[in-house]
């Protein structure tokens, strides 16, 4: 953990401002822009990339990743350089828990690997980079989103031990249990072997 040297109304901003940033729903945005309809009428109901893909739209599925990524690290980077590194990892939560909860859709939001994962190339890029690349090769041997999503998640820690960053491991363990919570559903379906698989027509 990093030395929590900010005042509280530093911090309590960074939050705010973490957590607007955070909830910014990119998915809902170009769905509409591109006039793909309303996610959360669509397949899952979820506003992330997966929903997104299940539209048709590869290049919109694509453009919320990197979006919804990129306010995670947009987030942190901006706490960091204007207050310091306990701002930077406090708004990291933030951020996700925007995501996840955005007060604008209800509190219903995504599950969060995107922004995950930019958070974590924010605030360690070695460890960011290590679970992206997870990500990336558990989506494409197993076909399942979640899956892509889990192993990145469950691996982040360890990463961070293995390259040294323990001075985010605490938080890198709530933002891992944040994931696997709005997962929930998606372990007792890979448990059951109902998961959806990446192109499969039915949800």
């Amino acid at each position: 953990m990093p030395i929590f040297d900010s005042s509280f109304a530093v911090l309590s901003l960074w939050a705010v401002m973490g957590y607007l940033i955070g909830s910014i729903a990119f998915g809902m945005v170009l769905a509409r822009v591109m006039h793909l309809g309303d996610l959360r009428t669509i397949g899952s109901g979820n506003i992330g990339a997966t929903n997104v893909l299940r539209t048709g739209n590869k290049k919109a599925a694509a453009l919320t990743v990197l979006l919804d990524g990129g306010k995670g690290a947009v987030a942190v980077l901006l706490a960091r350089f204007f207050a310091g590194e306990d701002a930077a990892q406090i708004a990291a939560l933030a951020a996700l828990l925007g995501h996840c909860y955005p007060v604008w859709l209800g509190f219903r939001g995504g599950k969060a690997v995107a922004t995950f994962l930019g958070v974590l190339l924010a605030l360690a890029w070695p460890v960011g980079i290590a679970s992206a690349l997870i990500w990336l090769v558990a989506t494409f041997a197993t076909r399942i989103s979640s899956m892509g999503g889990l192993a990145a998640a469950a691996s982040s820690t360890f990463f961070m031990v293995l390259l040294g960053y323990s001075d985010v491991l605490i938080l890198g363990i709530l933002l891992t249990l944040l994931v696997f919570w709005r997962h929930r559903g998606n372990i007792q379906r890979i448990r059951a072997g109902q998961e959806p698989k990446i192109g499969a027509k039915k949800i």
